[in-house]
């Protein structure tokens, strides 16, 4: 999938000579609390055990116990990417299933279905890497021209959310209008987020600007803003810009209270999280389901997904690998 540390370079490269400016770069994939555009950190991770249930298997794989119940995986309270993802499969509000396993951060539920081969979890798909499995929903593969298109449903924005008085400050300002460039739609497009931004202006250097900028919130967000603001470090080098996590929460959080000039979310804007806020989409990205590599399924429906992560679903409830790979 998306190797963030291995298209950065490139794209900076390209910024730098554009730019004629010989900073040296900054770049990172990092799924941490905290990280300035040049630094990496992953998130905790915790546990407890479920099971629940996939869609068509094109026949089993030897090895595979499809007897076994289906380890149901989740992101913790809070996360966009949760809210997001239940919202869409229509569990909006709802509670997580009986046992369910509880991943704080990206890095913990790629660690989990990794290690646990009945495992089936989501993750924003800029995240997911080679070492797991991505399912198919209903036919269609999780992928940027199918979630453009609209092909593939499970999909969000990725958004910042601001104090309209925060772009005031020309600095803050800057940002902003690199966000929307098209310097900056190259990163976003290169490392396989869809853009929204069309016929997007080249970003014009203020060779005046100096200061600081505090972004935080959504660890599905952060390595690509981090990405996003070492390029514009490259183009403004006398802006500092530090990027933290800690999810969509506390991007709503920190952005309502002042405590960071841009917060960052995986989900809907939601004006009662942040009431003195707006926001800006700054692209969109799609929702994987997840499985060990092992497993031969390939393809899940959506209303089977609603069965696995529903915690009423009582008598439709899908538990076991084998109700699913026949």
């Amino acid at each position: 999938m998306k190797k963030l540390t291995a298209v950065f370079p490139a794209v900076l490269s390209l910024v730098v000579i554009l730019s004629l400016t010989a900073c040296g770069s900054a770049a990172g994939s990092g799924f941490g609390d905290s990280q300035s555009a040049s630094q990496n950190q992953a998130p905790n991770t915790a546990s407890s055990a479920r099971a629940a249930a996939p869609d068509s298997a094109a026949g089993k794989a030897p090895g595979f116990d499809t007897s076994k119940n289906i380890s149901v995986t989740a992101r913790e309270d809070g996360s966009g990417t949760k809210s997001a993802f239940m919202e869409i499969i229509g569990l909006k509000g709802k509670a997580d299933p009986e046992n369910v396993i509880i991943q704080n951060g990206t890095a913990g539920i790629l660690a989990e279905v990794k290690g646990n081969p009945a495992a089936i979890a989501y993750e924003s798909l800029g995240y997911v890497t080679s070492d797991v499995k991505m399912l198919k929903v209903d036919g269609a593969e999780a992928t940027t021209e199918n979630i453009k298109s609209g092909v593939y449903k499970i999909s969000r924005p990725l958004s910042i959310v601001y104090k309209e008085a925060a772009l005031d400050n020309a600095v803050n300002s800057a940002f902003f209008t690199f966000l929307q460039s098209s310097d900056a739609q190259v990163i976003i497009s290169a490392e396989g987020y869809v853009s929204t931004a069309e016929n997007a202006p080249a970003y014009t250097i203020n060779a005046s600007l100096s200061g600081s900028i505090d972004i935080s919130g959504s660890t599905s967000l952060q390595p690509l803003m981090t990405d996003l603001a070492a390029a514009f470090e490259v183009f403004q080098p006398n802006v500092s810009v530090t990027v933290g996590g800690g999810g969509s929460g506390t991007g709503y959080k920190n952005a309502d209270e002042g405590v960071s000039e841009f917060g960052m979310i995986s989900e809907e804007f939601s004006i009662e999280k942040a009431p003195s806020c707006v926001h800006t989409v700054v692209c969109k990205d799609g929702i994987a389901v997840i499985v060990h590599k092992d497993n031969p399924l390939d393809s899940i429906s959506a209303e089977q997904l609603k069965n696995i992560y529903d915690v009423d679903a009582e008598a439709g409830a899908v538990t076991k690998w084998h109700e699913l790979i026949k």
